[in-house]
């Protein structure tokens, strides 16, 4: 680990500049505080004014912190700033940009090889899905491509217009299958308890692969029109095609004119349902659902009459049997279950606690009545309805926390629909409104309880859902240390012999736990990665929950938060102020001014590399406590005593996944190398 580097010579006389605008060569210690105030209204244009100008001007504490870097004086020396500013040892910008550079290279001095497994850990699974969706989509494409070009009755009848139209009908049979399918959240919620098939297929890319598979399915739904109404339906009404046309549909089939073939059950249904197709792209455009949510939902109603005209399209089987309405059947029935469903829970609204928590985010609390099916977990994600704002509208959010029956959605208010949510909270205190629930859906990290050390990495608000993971663990826990404590209360009634067995038993336990930190042990470094640290506002109340379970948890469960807020400064001013306003936490005030949370907040990138060197370090010191002497104590956790296997799940930019996968594998090489059974397991998971 490279030591750290504070501010250069240069860059505190910029800063001291910034300072000393009479030049007088003496810094004013109201005109520090004031240029501390002003550099946090800028660095926190939504946060509450620091406490340093806390409205009890009686309390000197926020005072004198100031007053403590100053060294208690009221005008400094110029020089005699200079050397304070140096004492606060605030990281250098030059090392900060350094480190980035440094990150940003990583991918240039390692070998290609390991640059292609970094990417394949992270794109490979999509790739392999996508993969095998065309290969699907082709395969079925040209087996009626094949067919219409080798049987010899087709094209003499209709011309080379139908081997056009049947291919594009194969590729369309699959397409439609998935488009359909992409839609059922029930089918996603039950296959992702299979980690090897979520592994495969990333179900919180559904969306986008739902868009994709639609696009694909109006171009060879064109297509496929485009073949029959300029060629098939031209051939095949030809006076001299006609016995041609009598040999693929028989003698009562002709004479057939043009208006015959678009006039027919698979002419008119298969026009209308691809019109239909259209009208529904037009209304699903990024600008229709910005301008009103409803109409983009309402538009969404035509996929059920797209299905039937389509379903009745192929019923006639004029070339071939029907077979379209059999790959559309178990789709269409798991997803007009789901609508009739949330149509239905939309009637059976509950009563919940809606209640303020910053200017841009609410809170949702509800009892979950019995009468609900599916058990509801921290880390799934449920449609919310309020009949207030609208009944047709359904919005998705991530369960933040679930203990017992009562359960909580957190919601950020950066939409037309979320703001008026929170028009209908009153402020300081909690508003009771009727909502629809319909879920859960998704599964919270679906490996993440197979390890008993993990490691987080996420940038945003996509691992929001990961708190609600970090407070089921604590209540788990904290159900486990009541039930130890009611076997231990028990136990008192027991007689002296018992009594001594039991002290004797409890000795020969509490001499490994003692000797070892890491008995029944269980570690999530959790680091989240934000652009700006208004990001981190509306989710402190969160992760400070978790913090104070932490300082008062005696449990073997251990949450490290840590918090980065990467955006760049490039004035001195903002960049050391922000490092003292950080700094800055009393015992009446324990929250960061500027992120309000109670754990650290990092400014810039996380050291991947200091990171994991660290970790493995601890890791390395685990396994020597576990196997003190060349022999195994009592091990109680997960797997073997002398192994560890950590998962590190990532969440964010495709770049910093792919330095954690190439990461991980050196890791665990460099393990195998010096005789450790240590294993580090990357896996790609959005908690959501």
């Amino acid at each position: 680990m490279a030591p750290q580097l504070y501010l250069t010579d240069e860059e505190i006389k910029h800063f001291v500049d910034d300072l000393d605008h009479n030049n007088d060569g003496t810094i004013d210690y109201w005109e520090l505080e004031k240029k501390l105030d002003d550099i946090n209204r800028e660095l926190a244009p939504k946060a509450e004014p620091h406490n340093l100008h806390h409205e009890s001007r009686s309390d000197e504490a926020p005072r004198q912190f100031l007053r403590g870097l100053t060294n208690n004086r009221d005008k400094i020396p110029r020089a005699e700033f200079e050397e304070c500013v140096r004492n606060w040892e605030i990281p250098s910008l030059e090392q900060d940009r350094k480190e980035a550079k440094e990150e940003d290279e990583y991918f240039k001095n390692i070998s290609i090889w390991r640059r292609i497994r970094a990417y394949w850990a992270v794109k490979g699974p999509s790739i392999l899905f996508m993969a095998l969706v065309i290969s699907i989509m082709l395969a079925f494409g040209i087996w009626q491509l094949v067919k219409y070009l080798t049987y010899e009755q087709y094209r003499p009848a209709f011309g080379p217009g139908v081997v056009v139209s049947k291919a594009c009908a194969g590729v369309l049979y699959p397409t439609f299958f998935f488009i359909l399918l992409s839609m059922s959240r029930w089918f996603a919620t039950f296959l992702r308890r299979f980690y090897f098939i979520s592994r495969f297929i990333n179900w919180d890319l559904s969306q986008s692969f739902h868009i994709k598979m639609s696009i694909a399915g109006l171009v060879f739904a064109t297509i496929h029109a485009i073949g029959h109404l300029t060629g098939s339906f031209v051939y095949g009404s030809k006076p001299g095609r006609q016995q041609n046309v009598a040999v693929v549909l028989g003698e009562d089939a002709i004479p057939r004119r043009y208006i015959d073939y678009v006039s027919s059950l698979p002419g008119w249904t298969g026009i209308t349902s691809l019109g239909c197709f259209y009208l529904l792209a037009l209304l699903s455009m990024p600008q229709i659902r910005k301008w009103s949510y409803e109409v983009f939902q309402l538009g969404h109603l035509l996929m059920y009459p797209i299905v039937g005209l389509m379903m009745a399209h192929g019923t006639q089987g004029l070339l071939q049997w029907p077979m379209f309405g059999y790959w559309l059947a178990f789709p269409t029935l798991l997803v007009v279950s789901e609508r009739i469903t949330r149509f239905s829970l939309g009637f059976f609204p509950l009563m919940t606690d809606l209640e303020i928590l910053d200017e841009e985010a609410v809170v949702i609390t509800c009892n979950i009545p019995k009468f609900r099916f599916w058990p509801y977990k921290a880390g799934q994600y449920v449609f919310v309805q309020v009949p207030e704002i609208s009944f047709f509208q359904w919005h998705p959010f991530t369960v933040s926390t679930c203990t017992g029956n009562t359960m909580q959605v957190h919601i950020k208010a950066d939409g037309d629909w979320t703001k008026a949510l929170r028009k209908l909270a009153s402020p300081g205190t909690r508003t009771t409104i009727k909502v629809g629930i319909d879920g859960p859906h998704g599964a919270p990290a679906q490996r993440f309880y197979d390890f008993e050390y993990s490691m987080v990495f996420g940038a945003g608000i996509g691992v929001t859902p990961f708190s609600g993971v970090l407070t089921d663990l604590q209540n788990h826990e904290l159900e486990r240390s009541l039930s130890g404590e009611r076997s231990a209360s028990a136990s008192d009634g027991a007689d002296d012999d018992n009594t001594r067995r039991a002290s004797s038993n409890s000795q020969s336990l509490s001499e490994p736990s003692s000797s070892s930190p890491y008995k029944d042990h269980r570690r999530i470094d959790f680091h989240w990665m934000v652009r700006d640290r208004n990001n981190l506002l509306w989710f402190s109340d969160l992760l400070n929950q978790v913090s104070r379970a932490q300082e008062l948890d005696s449990s073997h469960l251990d949450i490290r938060i840590h918090t980065y807020v990467t955006q760049k400064r490039k004035q001195i001013s903002q960049h050391v102020f922000r490092w003292l306003l950080e700094k800055h936490r009393t015992l009446s005030h324990p929250k960061s001014p500027l992120t309000g949370l109670l754990n650290p907040t990092h400014f810039g990138r996380p050291e991947l590399g200091v990171i994991m060197e660290e970790h493995y370090q601890d890791m390395c010191k685990e396994l020597a406590q576990r196997t003190q002497g060349g022999r195994e104590k009592k091990w109680d956790g997960m797997g073997d005593a002398d192994e560890i296997k950590v998962g590190v799940f990532f969440c964010g930019p495709p770049v910093i996944g792919q330095q954690l996968a190439d990461r991980c594998e050196s890791m665990t090489a460099r393990a195998r190398n010096d005789g450790k059974k240590i294993e580090y397991y990357f896996m790609m998971e959005v908690f959501g």
